[in-house]
């Protein structure tokens, strides 16, 4: 069985797409054919070539026509078969969704559907999180829909809050979690052959 193809949607460092792109370099379950972003000076772009992944900046993410033809470049094999946005910060159109349907997943930093929706990333998820007073927090991978953060729930990791948090200081423990649950959940979902159909691992 050929590997999983992955395509990687990221708008800024792309930490969580090395993350991807170390747990992957051997595997025969997938891999990442393509990294795409919405800035030129994306971190994650330097990342993709490091790595020897091609990679392409977006003119206009909110494009379904250019951004399926993106994911369709997906190397001599073929596009995409799996669609990952990692710290990606734009709506994907609802007519990329309706042809990746449960085949495009998500990372959030924080357990959803708590501190999610438009305008919910980076810092601000963090900060939200503390002004609630919850004593946990983590990460979510979910399915993309044609909302912020609205798609079944494919697993979370949890982190606890600490007293004298800030939120910095919880943003590098949620990245960590991001870092183990991203590769397992793609690689979970690479050896169930991508099932079209939502999955819920524990």
């Amino acid at each position: 069985m050929k590997p999983v193809r992955v395509a990687v949607l990221a708008s800024g460092g792309g930490t969580n797409l090395q993350a991807l792109l170390d747990a992957l370099h051997d595997s025969s379950l997938a891999r990442v054919v393509r990294v795409l972003s919405t800035h030129a000076h994306a971190g994650a772009l330097e990342r993709a070539r490091r790595a020897g992944v091609p990679a392409a900046v977006l003119r206009d993410p909110g494009d379904p026509a250019e951004l399926l033809a993106a994911l369709d470049q997906g190397g001599a094999d073929g596009g995409a078969d799996l669609v990952v946005l990692a710290g990606y910060l734009k709506l994907v159109p609802a007519p990329v969704v309706a042809r990746y349907r449960w085949r495009m997943i998500n990372i959030h930093p924080a357990l959803l559907p708590a501190c999610g929706g438009p305008g919910m990333y980076g810092r601000r998820v963090h900060a939200a999180v503390l002004a609630s007073g919850a004593v946990e927090s983590g990460a979510t991978v979910h399915y993309v829909d044609e909302q912020y953060d609205r798609g079944p729930i494919i697993a979370q990791a949890h982190v606890p809050v600490r007293s004298g948090d800030t939120p910095d200081t919880l943003a590098a423990r949620v990245s960590a979690a991001e870092h183990e649950l991203l590769p397992r959940v793609v690689l979970e979902l690479a050896r169930r052959g991508v099932p079209n159909e939502p999955v819920r691992l524990s």
